[in-house]
């Protein structure tokens, strides 16, 4: 098995730091909205990883850590009046909602930047000891010049990095690209107690301690946005390595960027799409094989021709689970078993998945599979039991235990539901855009039939709430 290790720039073979156990760890959101597609992208390819390493027979230890303390949040938190700990708990609420309809499995543990600042205090004091932090003003600084090996991820030189560096206002700095370990308190922000005075912690020291904390000072896997590269996981490294002198991280995954319609997602374009929208539209399964098709490590483009593109492909698997299925119930035990080697095919799928987790090649085998047996299948013979049963076995512990894309068939009653749901969402829309264009009558008249069907509309910051 191989894996591309961005901290090499190649193809390395996986080698746990101690086998059969193997750590990883996945940036995970900061907890301030609902996350967009971009990031459901990275979560679910993190999840498909952690999936084959389990197939694999490894014993894994998935931690994938909560920002719940960061400049993002403490805006929300001011514009709404709020403490930012309501807007923390409100988003990682919807993120664990989001995860369980795209079908991710949860991870082992979820640590929160709030619940580690003994562990943060503790990395900063050390790198202080190191001669690697300074103070300045209850204000606490990386020092990047005192680290060697600063750019190393990256590939990056500190020299071009300094000459490109705009000047920022902030004499506390001995240089641009130093960054903060510990924040001085600010009226209105989350603080703690320090030795440096009252503050908050800095973004990345936060998961430094966290991964350590739970898996070492050194394991095997981190994983996150490509975009996470620099800064972001470049001072992971400072700061960890700055500490134990030991190597961090063996192996540094990063997924590619999203694009829509080929361009990037932003809201100033009017293309940006929460996983929690894209839900609303498209299964799970659908999502899922969309994003199986291309290489984590690529740029994928999203788009709604791709998604329904996906969907047909799913609903090539899913037909073809319900024929074998049918094919299985009329089926005798001691039937004919047809010129078909089932092990060739878990040999492919693990060629392709070993070859640095390349499920677009995992998903060609599934889709060879269909096509094969689809054939004998015309052949019209009463093939055994085992035939179907060998069949189901391969999708269940490949396509559906590994890519997460085995839909189950839906009752009557749960699709009446989903339609249920789909057009009262699009009675939302039209309202929200009837009282953008100030048509306030008729967006009354929609809100007093819902009403009347037993369907209150609460309006929020982030939007309109359908209470039953």
């Amino acid at each position: 098995m191989e894996i591309y290790n961005t901290l090499t720039k190649k193809k390395e073979e996986f080698k746990p730091v101690n086998p059969p156990n193997v750590g990883i760890y996945v940036c995970g959101p900061t907890v301030y909205d609902f996350f967009h597609i971009g990031n459901a992208r990275s979560f679910v390819m993190a999840d498909i990883m952690q999936r084959y390493l389990r197939y694999k027979g490894y014993k894994v230890k998935f931690v994938m850590n909560l920002t719940d303390v960061d400049d993002k949040i403490i805006k929300k938190a001011n514009e709404e009046d709020v403490e930012a700990s309501v807007i923390a708990e409100r988003f990682t609420n919807a993120f664990f909602e989001d995860i369980e309809k795209l079908k991710i499995k949860k991870a082992d543990v979820y640590p929160k930047a709030t619940g580690h600042i003994k562990e943060i205090l503790e990395l900063i004091k050390k790198l202080e000891i190191n001669g690697i932090a300074y103070n300045t003003g209850g204000d606490v600084f990386y020092d990047v010049h005192k680290f060697k090996e600063y750019g190393k991820l990256s590939g990056k030189k500190l020299d071009d990095l300094e000459a490109g560096a705009r000047v920022e206002v902030n004499d506390k700095k001995h240089n641009p690209l130093d960054f903060a370990l510990w924040k001085s308190a600010k009226e209105g922000e989350p603080h703690w107690s320090s030795p440096w005075g009252e503050g908050r912690p800095g973004w990345h020291i936060e998961c430094s301690a966290m991964s350590m904390k739970h898996l070492g000072e050194t394991f095997d896997i981190h994983a996150g946005g490509h975009d996470l590269i620099f800064p972001h996981h470049e001072n992971e490294i400072a700061q960890s390595e700055g500490v134990s002198h030991k190597p961090f991280v063996k192996y540094w995954v990063h997924f590619g960027f999203l694009n829509i319609k080929n361009e990037k997602m932003s809201k100033s374009l009017g293309n940006f799409f929460t996983a929690r929208d894209v839900i609303k539209r498209f299964s799970a399964e659908t999502i899922r094989l969309l994003f199986s098709q291309a290489h984590y490590a690529s740029p994928l483009n999203f788009s709604d021709e791709l998604l329904t593109s996906a969907q047909k492909g799913l609903e090539k698997i899913t037909n073809f689970v319900q024929t074998i299925n049918n094919k299985l119930d009329k089926a005798e035990p001691d039937g004919n078993y047809p010129e078909f080697i089932i092990q060739t095919y878990y040999d492919k799928f693990e060629q392709a998945m070993d070859d640095d987790f390349n499920s677009p090649k995992a998903v060609a085998v599934i889709f060879d599979l269909i096509k094969n047996v689809n054939k004998i299948l015309s052949e019209d013979e009463q093939w055994g039991s085992n035939f179907y049963e060998d069949i189901l076995d391969f999708l269940n512990s490949t396509a559906e235990a590994v890519l997460g894309i085995i839909q189950e068939p839906v009752s009557a009653s749960e699709s009446t539901n989903e339609t249920v749901d789909k057009l009262l969402d699009l009675l939302v829309q039209i309202r929200t855009k009837a009282k953008k264009e100030k048509l306030y009558e008729f967006a009354d008249q929609i809100r007093e039939k819902l009403s009347e069907l037993g369907f209150t509309l609460v309006d929020t910051k982030d939007g309109t709430e359908i209470k039953k």
